[in-house]
């Protein structure tokens, strides 16, 4: 029992026991002691949160441990509750030990805690982004009481002070200069205004009227415990010093007849740019090594490296591979590779993408007569990493890359540039493969700031011709590659573009060269004066196809417009899009905690997006930062959140139960022993008083256990019920699945969503129901119940006892909507279904859903029907002996054209009103097209299995025919509805074979 018990019961039952102890005199206080224990990750965890129970902590060994606090309290309590909501302790954020993590994380903390801060205090001025300069305030520390120990040299003297981080650099110098005057008794002749400070050996400076621990130096000697070590510089050197670098970079340009070509590297520490003009990138020292278990290797065959650089998807240069090894566990080829580019060529973006694969003798066919036998390549593991750290300096040195497992697609490519630059965090079981950057230069060499590339003078002559070719190709509505002399004019134009076709930046943007450094430079020179862009064409250049930086802030200022309802309807895509960042600090990031942090109802979405794919290792890292972030900045939020989090502990609990109880037992049984297992005190308290997840403006106050139950489906989904008295409506519906992925749902009920809001703006209600649909974990996810509605299955089974005939029952849907809806109500249920249904048929036929039956349309008292399960999409039907069992690409089925028609065969009027409102919506999709199209490519980043390739993407060009014009796509769409109408009995056909399939299944 004392596993319900909340740990400070404990602690006071120890105490009571320690009284009798011969040394209890000795104890302090007992708040000043806590449980320890062996946590599920093998960690030694702190208890700070003493009303947690010992059943919810879960210690890997039922040994606990008291000692003495050590640290601040307060903070290692939200920490603790930080890593029990987003699923991952933060000491794993401190023990990857990478710069870049904890720039990032003291970076967002600051903004998180600067934006709660405005919260509070202010409600109308404008919030003022923070400074962009290399300071960052360390918020861990509590500086009432820090003072710290630094080391200054003065003119090869050193003296030590203690001091408090909160003064400013310049009294730190003028203490050493008093202190020097003391020391030698002499005048002091020197102003600390003359120098400035220098970290120890470094190219490092501590200026300004910062205080000192925002400097990031300071911070790491804090952190680690060191002393600072400075050294006084007077400013003479560095202006000297600054002169020197400068006019190393503005050498004169050889030729003088095109623009100067750019100094395409800023050099620090060095007066020979040559590094920056070097012919080669080069790769060298290549090996791998990892356990024998990494990874499948087949018997015999050569192992081979393949590299290439890419930008975005575009490849800078040819793929260059190694030479062959033999297959064994830890090859090395002691090889380099040679790019054919420049080095300053490279755009700041470039990844290096490597695909390690096996070559192999295919066998031989019998008969086969050929004396060549065929080689396959049979891919192993792939890794990608960036050219340029996150501090624009180009990497140099040897580095370890741990790749990850390929998987073989129908395109047959090895090198993977659309994957992650993050490496393996599962190192035990990856390959290691080892490679080395070249240094080019004696000094490090890094990517020059905007303003060391300059801008450039308009140049634009174009003939009235070449002004008509260029209206041609930009308005073309099918979207195939320009040819290379389009492709020259669009270049030759783009200033035109920018004065006349703004939203055709993305065209301007896939054709530039990214690998020519003036091309690049002359693109975001003229990003600098381009037009804030709509948010549709803003959209668009998020995707992967884009990923400069100068592109993705302008893409991200062009959002900044959208209200709080927009943001929240396109979250699910925006978060996905984060899988493309090449760093940690982005815009977009900035963007969705800004936006997160002042509205909660989309600070909840974004928690759950992120939450969900946690799991995820190759966003794990990025998404948990982000969560910390969140967390820091709403820390009220946090505790609701955590009270949802609990609730969908218990419900994974319960459902592993019914799970495993259903193998042997009956279903009122297992039912009944799922009610036992609610009514107990510790279930009751985490199911009842909470916001919903799928709608937090929903509240879940106490759930109704004698109507919850689980359903027939292999994962054994549970129904939970709620009631909500305060409100006095009546009771609310959650499924709970663990076992199926719900994203997919979750995007096409977006869609769907969206389809409503677009016809809702044209006037247009088509009585839709988009219900909840939120994914929380891996293959785990809520789906809200649509109460008082029934499956057409259902229906029709109910009208008639054989299922054989209950498909051609064509009364039974219009007889169960005259018991719902007695007298005059009936017509309006009719109005209802006839627009309800007009909507789904457009919304599936468009987004090509697959898999319809009896079973997942669902009609609601009302009369609204609406479709569920959506487990496929965009044409991928569900096929059975090879051929789709969906030859219907439009669902119309004869029962409901016998409800719409009012049971009456020929009412002719009521069915062209229902073909009318079928036109309408479909029309006013054509309009949008471009906005699914941008959301769908978007969710690429998703790796939904049915969404990962243009052809997907394709399906839904063709389904709104958007190389058509308005009369052709009305023509072709009428043509598809009249085929559905000529095939509807073949649909009542197909759902009858369901039935009686489904029944002999039960």
């Amino acid at each position: 029992s004392g596993l319900f018990h909340p740990a400070v019961a404990l602690a006071q039952v120890v105490w009571k026991h320690a009284q009798y102890e011969p040394l209890y005199h000795m104890l302090s206080d007992p708040e000043a002691y806590v449980f320890t224990c062996i946590n599920q990750t093998a960690e030694q965890q702190e208890l700070e949160d003493e009303q947690r129970r010992l059943c919810d902590i879960q210690p890997f060994l039922p040994v606990l441990r008291l000692v003495a606090r050590e640290g601040d309290r307060v903070k290692k309590v939200i920490n603790s509750q930080i890593s029990l909501l987003i699923g991952k302790g933060l000491h794993e954020f401190d023990s990857v030990q990478d710069p870049e993590v904890n720039d990032f994380r003291t970076k967002m903390c600051q903004f998180c805690e600067e934006r709660a801060a405005k919260r509070q205090h202010d409600s109308g001025v404008i919030f003022n982004d923070w400074q962009p300069h290399e300071l960052v305030i360390l918020l861990e520390l509590d500086l009432k009481f820090l003072i710290s120990s630094l080391m200054v040299a003065l003119l090869k003297d050193s003296f030590t002070f203690q001091i408090s981080p909160n003064e400013f650099p310049i009294t730190l110098m003028s203490y050493a200069i008093k202190k020097q005057a003391t020391v030698f008794r002499h005048e002091t002749l020197e102003k600390p205004e003359d120098y400035t400070l220098q970290v120890n050996g470094k190219c490092e400076y501590l200026y300004g009227n910062y205080p000192l621990y925002q400097f990031q130096y300071i911070r790491s000697c804090l952190h680690r415990g060191l002393t600072p070590h400075l050294t006084m510089v007077h400013s003479s050197t560095i202006i000297a010093m600054r002169d020197e670098q400068t006019n190393c970079i503005t050498s004169p340009p050889k030729t003088a007849t095109k623009p100067p070509p750019l100094p395409k590297k800023k050099v620090k520490g060095g007066s020979d740019p040559a590094g920056s003009t070097s012919n080669h990138p080069l790769m060298e020292m290549l090996s791998l090594c990892g356990n024998n278990s990494w990874f499948s290797l087949p018997s015999s065959g050569q192992l081979v490296v393949q590299a290439g650089l890419f930008h975005g998807n575009e490849m800078l240069c040819k793929t260059v591979s190694s030479s062959e090894v033999n297959v064994c566990s830890e090859p090395v080829w002691k090889q380099r590779l040679d790019f054919d580019i420049n080095i300053c060529d490279l755009p700041r973006m470039a990844r290096l993408c490597f695909a390690l694969y096996a070559v192999i003798e295919k066998a031989k066919k019998a008969r086969s007569t050929k004396k060549k036998s065929k080689k396959a390549d049979c891919p192993i593991a792939w890794v990608n990493v960036m050219l340029f750290d996150y501090k624009d300096q180009l990497k140099t040195g040897e580095c370890c890359l741990h790749m990850w497992s390929s998987f073989p697609d129908e395109k047959g490519e090895l090198l993977n540039p659309m994957g992650t630059v993050q490496c393996n965090p599962n190192t035990e079981s990856a390959a290691a493969l080892v490679i080395c950057f070249p240094s080019v230069a004696s000094h490090p060499v890094y990517y020059p700031s905007f303003e060391q590339v300059g801008t450039f003078p308009t140049l634009s002559y174009d003939s009235h011709e070449q002004k008509l070719q260029l209206k041609e190709i930009l308005e073309r509505r099918s979207h195939t590659e320009l040819y290379e002399h389009e492709k020259d004019l669009v270049w030759k134009m783009r200033y035109d573009i920018r004065d006349q076709y703004p939203q055709a930046l993305a065209k301007l943007l896939i054709i530039t060269k990214w690998n020519k450094h003036e091309d690049v430079a002359q693109m975001i020179s003229l990003l600098q004066t381009w037009p804030e862009l709509p948010v549709l064409n803003a959209l668009e250049l998020l995707d992967f196809s884009f990923p400069d930086r100068y592109v993705g802030s302008f893409a991200v200022n062009s959002l900044k417009k959208l209200t709080d309802h927009d943001v929240f309807q396109y979250l699910l895509q925006l978060v996905q899009v984060l899988k493309y960042e090449s760093y940690l600090d982005c815009e977009l990031t900035k963007f969705l905690l800004d936006r997160a942090l002042s509205n909660r109802k989309i600070g909840h979405f974004l928690f759950w997006h992120l939450r969900s794919e946690m799991h995820v290792p190759a966003v794990a890292l990025r998404f948990g930062l982000i969560l910390e972030a969140y967390c820091r900045g709403s820390t009220h939020h946090m505790k609701i959140l955590m009270k949802q989090g609990e609730a969908l502990n218990k419900m994974k609990a319960l459902n592993d139960f019914v799970k495993a109880s259903s193998l042997k037992a009956t279903k009122p049984q297992t039912k009944e022993m799922m009610h036992v297992c609610m009514k107990q005190e510790t279930y009751l308290e985490a199911l009842s008083h909470l916001q919903s997840p799928l709608n937090p403006n929903i509240i879940l106050a106490e759930v109704c256990v004698d109507q919850c139950t689980f359903m027939d489906s292999k994962m054994k989904p549970l129904w939970i019920v709620f009631n909500n008295e305060e409100t006095g409506g009546g009771g609310v519906g959650i499924i709970f699945k663990n076992g199926d992925d719900l994203r997919q749902d979750m995007l096409t009920l977006q869609m769907i969503q969206l389809m409503d809001i677009l016809w809702k703006q044209e006037g247009l209600d088509l009585r839709m129901t988009p219900y909840g649909c939120l994914s929380t974990g891996d293959k785990t996810g809520l789906i809200e119940v649509v109460m008082h509605s029934d499956t057409i299955a259902n229906i029709q089974l109910n009208k008639s006892n054989m299922v054989a005939t209950a498909a051609f029952n064509k009364d039974a849907l219009l007889n169960w909507l005259k018991s719902k809806n007695p007298g005059d109500a009936l017509e309006q249920a009719i109005e209802e279904f006839t627009l309800s249904c007009a909507g789904y048929c457009v919304a599936t036929y468009v987004l090509g859903i697959g898999d319809r039956h009896s079973d997942n349309i669902m009609i609601r008292e009302t009369g609204q029907l609406f479709h569920i399960d959506f487990g496929h999409f965009l044409g991928n039907f569900k096929t059975k002996f090879g051929i789709n069992r969906e030859r219907v690409p439009f669902i119309l089925t004869y029962d409901f054209v016998h409800v719409i028609q009012q049971g009456k065969t020929n009412n002719n009027e009521k069915f062209e009103r229902f073909r009318g409102y079928c036109e309408k919506a479909y029309m006013i999709l054509r309009r949008h097209g471009l906005l699914f199209l941008h959301l769908f490519a978007l969710m690429k980043a998703a790796g939904l299995p049915e969404l990962s390739c243009s052809k997907d993407i394709q399906y839904l060009k063709d389904s709104l025919a958007l190389g058509k014009t308005d009369e052709e796509a009305l023509k072709h769409f009428r043509l598809k509805f009249n085929e559905a109408l000529r095939e509807s009995w073949k649909t009542k056909v197909n759902w009858l074979a369901h039935n009686v399939s489904k029944n002999n299944r039960q």
